[in-house]
């Protein structure tokens, strides 16, 4: 398969008709490298070796100096055995022929073979492995070195029809009325196309939120073929090849990862819940400004709950408030909260205050945290405010919005204070742990912010308009 010229994944020339989209061309020379690597090639010991550790077969040889292990090899690329080292007993190494001279690895194991990242549950895979990233890293370390100049990535194509109803399908369109037959078209369109072109189809919707987003790669072992979707080039090796976002499935080598653009577009289908989910991924995996719990709770709160007695101050019960959690992580934003099923609005203010404390980062985030603190601690009431405003600025926009929204929804609640008694003070103290977490893991250091979070959910409720 031939490297594809960027002219030809431009929109320009794919079919408007989804049947006939053709994914891009990948680049097959580091596959067909890989098919060319030497195979491994076991060399037994013809007698029974003593103290043979249980996880060695008959590669084994004992204790055997370097130069009886090249011996051998006799020369054969591909060769391998494992000895026991003289100089230290106890320790085992590889020896592998490849390039013409013998190479040794100290070699370990955990439950798994390993002489480096990588673990193998045999001896075989791992010499498998060894054995094609030599001789790609051999044959092709120029090649490999200019694989991110001219990255596909940028220049990916993708049908205008595809665009439109893979545009539809995420932005939540509101049209639930579509015939049967064009909703099963659709899920087959979307299905064909990879996370790259995915991708390139939210970023032309306009209607989705433009919050930037880092992916979130893990390494991953990939089962049969697969292609970087940033250079187009094939991810070599037996396991470990790339890595992969959990969030949107985008599929890269290690090396490319460093140059993918923090554009992240969430799957909905890999978001697993929605408590415990970082609030960027989950705001653009629902294609919304803010957490949709934040938006329905609030609602909720604000049709029925502003006089109550207490507000936010006053806890629900524990068990009901998992239960809106579980609604909410099992049903998204057709979770019933409302008082036919929940008639006491402690508990939503319970779930809501629960969503804030489970985040994985904070709506302050830990990084502007000891900025939020510094400013607190001016004593001039104008420096104050305008510290506080320009630590607002460095927060990510999801963060920033969501943060904006609730507290134009806490400034209502200090409006009804001759009902509900809750001023802006009372509400700093509920809010501050709860919207606010040290990035040290240290008691004392909670202890001695505390008064200053609570100051700083204050200053955020009483001057929103001029802060927002």
């Amino acid at each position: 398969m031939a490297a594809s010229s960027n002219s030809s994944l431009s929109g320009s020339s794919v079919s408007s008709d989804a049947e006939e989209y053709q994914p891009p061309i990948w680049k097959s020379y580091l596959y067909q490298l890989q098919q060319e690597a030497p195979r491994p090639k076991r060399i037994i010991c013809p007698g029974e070796v003593e103290n043979r550790p249980k996880y060695y077969g008959r590669e084994f040889h004992g204790i055997i100096s370097r130069e009886q292990a090249d011996e051998l090899l006799g020369g054969v690329e591909g060769a391998y055995i494992l000895r026991e080292s003289q100089r230290q007993p106890g320790c085992y190494t590889l020896a592998l022929r490849f390039g013409n001279q013998t190479l040794n690895y100290r070699l370990f194991y955990d439950g798994k073979h390993f002489v480096g990242e990588k673990r193998f549950e045999s001896i075989h895979d791992l010499v498998t492995d060894g054995l094609i990233t030599l001789y790609i890293e051999t044959k092709a370390s120029e090649y490999i070195s200019k694989m991110t100049t001219n990255p596909i990535y940028e220049h990916i194509g993708y049908a205008t029809l595809l665009r439109e109803k893979v545009s539809r399908r995420l932005s939540r369109s509101k049209n639930e009325s579509r015939k049967t037959s064009v909703a099963n078209e659709e899920h087959t369109a979307v299905e064909k196309i990879s996370s790259l072109v995915r991708r390139a189809a939210l970023t032309h919707n306009d209607n989705h939120f433009n919050y930037e987003k880092t992916h979130n790669f893990k390494v991953h072992t990939f089962r049969g073929p697969h292609w970087c979707e940033y250079c187009a080039n094939f991810m070599w090796g037996l396991i470990a090849q790339g890595v992969r976002c959990s969030d949107c499935g985008l599929n890269v080598h290690k090396q490319c990862s460093k140059h993918v653009p923090n554009d992240c577009q969430p799957d909905l289908k890999r978001i697993k819940k929605v408590y415990c989910c970082d609030l960027t991924t989950l705001v653009k995996a629902h294609n919304t400004q803010r957490p949709m719990v934040v938006d329905i709770c609030i609602r909720e709160i604000e049709a029925r709950g502003l006089k109550s007695e207490g507000l936010y101050r006053v806890s629900g019960f524990t068990e009901h408030i998992e239960d809106v959690k579980m609604a909410f992580d099992r049903d998204g934003e057709k979770a019933d909260i409302s008082a036919n099923i929940y008639p006491d609005i402690n508990i939503i203010t319970g779930a809501l205050k629960l969503y804030f404390r489970d985040l994985p980062i904070p709506v302050i985030t830990y990084d502007t945290y000891p900025k939020f603190i510094e400013a607190a601690k001016i004593s001039n009431a104008d420096e104050r405010l305008e510290a506080v405003h320009e630590v607002l600025m460095l927060l990510p926009p999801a963060h920033y919005e969501t943060l904006r929204y609730l507290m134009i929804h806490l400034k209502k609640v200090t409006l009804n204070e001759k009902d509900n008694f809750m001023n802006a003070e009372n509400l700093g103290i509920v809010f501050g742990p709860t919207l606010m977490r040290s990035p040290e893991d240290s008691t004392l250091t909670t202890l001695q912010d505390m008064r200053y979070q609570k100051l700083i959910v204050q200053i955020l409720i009483e001057n929103e308009d001029v802060l927002f």
